[in-house]
């Protein structure tokens, strides 16, 4: 007993029971942060699709998730995949370092062209200078495509094309976005896959309008080159 006594008189053993308990209350906090994200995330794409069929696949225990959206009646997009990321908010041990490295939330979006609008697209990026630098990021065709900078609400962004229709509609993208990309940083036509691909920081109160109007330019766009 006097032992036991001399140990939880000494100052470590009080820091212990004090660090553990901020450990299990940030993971409490950092679970319910990242859930709100993923519902607030996955409901808005929901509400804009307005899928026949979805399909969710947990593939990171609180940080990853993978879902199918199957469009009711679409022509053009015959399915759309969705991969959210997050920042591991559950562990404060590691949360600071994934914070330096990784930053933020990461949702990425690929739009599946349908048999009969195969074809309609040309080679065209929108990519925001600082996402262009990170792995995964290379634009393997940019050598052959015409490069133009801009300035988009305050951010640097790389405007790549093929040729003019592809640079109109990619800047009529940008403009139905409005005066800034908010948490966009890459949209991505690649022909070699009939794909859209777009990248964005999932803020719940952002997702459903940049997915919404980005949802509503890929249809106009694939329209009528898949009518001719």
């Amino acid at each position: 007993m006097v032992g036991g006594t001399a140990v939880t008189e000494q100052p470590v053993f009080y820091l212990f029971i004090a660090a553990t308990i901020l450990l299990t209350l940030g993971y409490s906090w950092g679970r319910r942060r990242n859930r709100r994200i993923t519902r607030a995330t996955f409901g808005a794409i929901t509400e804009v699709l307005r899928p026949k069929d979805q399909q969710f696949t947990n593939i990171g225990g609180l940080t990853g998730y993978h879902a199918n959206f199957i469009p009711h009646k679409n022509r053009y997009v015959k399915q759309v995949d969705a991969t959210l990321t997050l920042l591991p908010r559950q562990s404060w041990l590691w949360y600071p370092f994934s914070r330096l490295t990784r930053r933020f939330d990461r949702l990425f979006l690929s739009f599946h062209l349908t048999p009969r609008a195969s074809g309609a697209l040309e080679e065209g990026h929108l990519i925001d200078k600082s996402y262009s630098g990170f792995g995964g990021a290379k634009i393997d065709n940019a050598e052959r495509l015409e490069c133009e900078r801009l300035d988009w609400g305050g951010r640097t962004f790389f405007l790549y094309y093929a040729n003019d229709w592809v640079k109109e509609q990619l800047e009529y993208c940008r403009k139905q976005l409005g005066e800034h990309p908010g948490p966009l940083r890459h949209v991505a036509l690649v022909p070699e896959r009939d794909r859209l691909f777009v990248f964005l920081i999932p803020r719940p109160a952002e997702v459903k309008p940049v997915v919404k109007t980005l949802n509503e330019w890929f249809m106009n766009l694939v329209a009528e080159p898949a009518k001719s």
